[in-house]
């Protein structure tokens, strides 16, 4: 049910070669392919992080299904959460770049507009737990929600924090919506 809800990993080809690495990941090798994408799609790859979810079933950790699920849950929040502190310091840099900021709000697509009317109120409304809360919305991407909030804020554990948990909760999200695969934790 999982594989239907996050899409068929096995047979698409139309999906990226990371994510078909995810897909098919298996021992604790599988676990650091897994860190590896959720650090990639903290701060650079627009691809959806629930696909980490897929291979708990064949992930070969010795621990059953709920336990591969915790564990890859784990580790995606762990990896999801330094890509995002890397994120964080990107976007502390590019504060002090004002050229860059112009540019940004001159574009053809209106990012900082677009994010300040969904992202940044959420933050600055409730702040660290508004960043979490935002971060728990499945499938949809998140990377420009981090950078959004990487403006606002200065305080790096907060951030790192807040991105960990709504990384874990955005993936305990999705196995709800799989249909009650969330009772197996």
């Amino acid at each position: 049910m999982l594989i239907a809800l996050v899409g068929e990993c096995s047979t698409s080809s139309a999906l990226s070669p990371l994510e078909g690495a995810v897909c098919t990941a298996t021992g604790p090798t599988g676990l650091g392919i897994i860190a590896v994408y959720s650090f990639l799609i903290a701060f650079v790859l627009p691809l959806p992080s629930e696909v980490v979810l897929v291979p708990a079933e064949t992930l070969r950790l010795g621990f059953s299904t709920t336990g591969n699920l915790a564990a890859i849950i784990v580790v995606s929040a762990f990896g999801k959460a330094v890509g995002s502190l890397f994120a964080f310091h990107i976007g502390q840099e590019a504060k002090e770049y004002g050229p860059l900021v112009r540019w940004i709000q001159r574009s053809r697509f209106d990012i900082i507009a677009w994010s300040e009317k969904n992202t940044i109120k959420l933050a600055q409304r409730y702040g660290y737990v508004g960043l979490a809360l935002a971060l728990c919305v499945p499938f949809f991407p998140d990377t420009l929600s981090i950078y959004a909030f990487t403006v606002l804020e200065e305080d790096y554990l907060r951030f790192g924090a807040a991105t960990f948990a709504g990384s874990a909760g955005r993936l305990l999200v999705t196995l709800g919506l799989a249909g009650g695969t969330l009772a197996l934790l």
